[in-house]
């Protein structure tokens, strides 16, 4: 057996999945005039690979009790949650329309209101202590599901993550994983300009976690790390990404933390992306 079919990717297109929900997520801001979009366009292939491929879940019953639990912690990035439902069809793709208007299930930071969202996290520093709870329950409860989170860098200046990477460490949260999406940026500058977070890595490890560093945008690479049996300690992997990854004149260019594209400038992006 090769490792492509090893792994379960060897009929995936992954190149056209994550190009797609890009696309859409250019959509979503243009329509709704909505920020954050190069937040959103460096997590689409983490999330991508979490639903085609890790996640246990039914998308015809998004509450069915032993699901696996994914919380998007870093709660900006809600357009391309919300791209990915749809492409699940946990949500009808029409609802994307709604996306951001008034009285929507489609906020632009996510509700559990909404279908296959667990919580909502639009402050940062929240996502991993609803996840740790969560996990505990699922043990207490002595279910199997398991629960993930995805972080931002800069929600790594938050107290509260810390309090709770100590918590899921003294109680041995095996079923947690934690993902930082490691764009390298936030809203006000680099992420290390404003708070040394260097060694990031170094960090988790300190405080109790089995971490691995991965490129965020190797959809074979996080799929094989992601599907290993994990110890006995919670897991994080720190994703090194491209904020406005996939679009050259938005990678690593921090104005499209706020910038809204034009039908031009969208264009352009599909034809970077192969879907004109």
């Amino acid at each position: 057996m090769d490792e492509a079919t090893q792994f379960g990717f060897a009929n995936v297109n992954w190149n056209l999945i994550s190009a797609e929900l890009r696309v859409q997520v250019l959509e979503l801001s243009h329509q709704a005039k909505a920020a954050h979009l190069a937040s959103a366009l460096s997590c689409i292939d983490i999330l991508a690979v979490l639903y085609e491929s890790i996640l246990a879940f039914d998308p015809g019953n998004p509450n069915w009790p032993d699901r696996d639990r994914f919380i998007l912690s870093k709660g900006h990035a809600a357009a391309a949650l919300y791209a990915v439902l749809a492409r699940q069809g946990v949500l009808d793709s029409s609802q994307l329309a709604t996306y951001g208007k008034a009285n929507s299930l489609l906020e632009e930071h996510p509700s559990p209101s909404l279908p296959g969202v667990e919580a909502a996290t639009g402050s940062l520093g929240h996502g991993l202590p609803i996840a740790n709870g969560i996990a505990l329950a699922s043990r207490i409860q002595k279910k199997s599901f398991r629960v993930f989170a995805l972080l931002s860098d800069g929600e790594c200046n938050e107290g509260s993550v810390w309090e709770a990477a100590m918590f899921a460490a003294r109680h041995k949260l095996s079923n947690l994983c934690a993902i930082v999406d490691f764009n390298k940026w936030q809203a006000t500058g680099r992420s290390q300009e404003v708070l040394a977070l260097d060694p990031l890595a170094d960090k988790w490890r300190a405080f109790g976690w089995a971490v691995e560093e991965v490129d965020g945008h190797d959809h074979r690479q996080l799929e094989s790390k992601l599907l290993a049996k994990p110890g006995q300690l919670p897991r994080m992997f720190i994703a090194h990404t491209v904020k406005g990854k996939g679009i050259s004149f938005m990678e690593d260019d921090n104005n499209w933390h706020y910038r809204v594209p034009t039908r031009e400038e969208i264009n352009i992006a599909r034809v970077e992306l192969g879907l004109a």
